[in-house]
């Protein structure tokens, strides 16, 4: 009974929007990746187009923004330029520009690990849309998969998977198949030349063959084992995986383990939105093919947007890499263990 004079106030408590991390100009750091991946792809696409980059088997050498790129060997052999001039072009134009790309690879997955493959690889742009295509029809990232994914999503949103879905799976992995062809035939002979011959219905034979051979390849791939090419057989992706191992100190995802009991609100979130298939709470030797997409760590601050305490993952450099890097994997899995049963 409230008597006159009386006041009382309610207060209503509204709980705050899952966080996600943000990144430069306080955009989601998500976002940013999907701005980064769409540009690389249109470049990929576009770079033999607009001769920016391409070996043209028709003359037998490189394009390079428009010039041709060249060690000077034909002018040597028609006596047009001297020993000394061809080896000072084999250092200029050969030697130094594979020296000064493959360490600058090095040197940026050494201290940060495979961010070309998380933030630029046309191909894993693709394997991300297929997975997520394919969640929508069997509710799995991968064929592979032994357990279905749950029913929501890290932000709180249901999830419903629908077999219809299957009708935008096939027919994204035949035209993905297919451009990824198309593009690799255009760095090898003009792009003017195959999307003419292609729209004409003219293609050579090795053309024709080359396109049927690539697009049913790049379909079992794409199809069946698109994570294990990027985990085993992406040599770009092998080599920045062995240079960020041998730093102890670069970048990694770090795992809280000391507040591994407050993962129990969770449903690990984190393992199920890693592209790679991964368990991201691991340590570092168990996470060798980690992209640095920082998904796992989007995942983590939205199911943890209400613990005071924030995230349990987070990017780690310097000591507290270290520390990451020397846990030992058997404590770790008896860790998650534990904390999954």
């Amino acid at each position: 009974m409230v008597t006159a004079g009386t006041r009382r106030t309610i207060q209503i408590v509204v709980a705050p929007p899952p966080s996600r991390p943000l990144g430069w100009l306080g955009v989601p750091v998500q976002h940013w990746r999907t701005v980064t991946q769409a540009g690389f792809f249109l470049l990929f696409v576009l770079a033999p187009v607009f001769d920016l980059f391409r070996l043209d088997l028709n003359l037998k050498h490189f394009i390079f923004f428009g010039l041709d790129w060249t060690l000077g060997l034909d002018d040597f052999l028609a006596g047009h330029a001297t020993p000394m001039q061809v080896a000072l072009n084999i250092v200029l134009r050969g030697f130094l520009p594979i020296v000064a790309i493959v360490g600058g690879v090095i040197y940026v997955s050494w201290k940060w690990g495979r961010v070309y493959c998380g933030w630029l690889c046309p191909h894993f742009s693709v394997v991300e849309t297929i997975n997520r295509t394919l969640r929508r029809a069997i509710g799995k990232q991968s064929l592979w998969d032994t357990k279905a994914m749950p029913d929501r999503n890290p932000d709180g949103t249901a999830f419903k998977r629908d077999p219809l879905w299957w009708f935008a799976v096939l027919p994204l992995v035949v035209a993905c198949a297919f451009l990824w062809a198309l593009v690799m035939l255009t760095y090898l002979l003009p792009p003017a030349e195959v999307y003419g011959n292609l729209w004409h219905g003219t293609l050579t034979r090795n053309q024709a063959v080359f396109l049927t051979a690539g697009s049913i390849a790049c379909f079992v791939e794409f199809m069946f084992a698109r994570h294990l090419f990027c985990r085993y057989a992406c040599a770009v992706g092998l080599f920045q995986s062995l240079a960020w191992m041998g730093n102890d100190k670069a970048m990694v995802v770090g795992f809280q383990r000391q507040r591994a009991a407050d993962c129990a609100s969770c449903y690990s979130a984190c393992d199920h939105v890693c592209p790679m298939r991964l368990k991201p709470r691991n340590v570092k030797r168990l996470m060798f093919a980690c992209v640095q997409c920082g998904q796992c760590l989007d995942a983590c601050g939205q199911t943890q947007a209400d613990n005071p305490r924030g995230p349990l993952l987070d990017w780690v450099h310097e000591v507290a890499a270290e520390s990451e890097a020397a846990f030992d994997a058997k404590a770790a899995r008896n860790n998650l263990t534990t904390k999954d049963a």
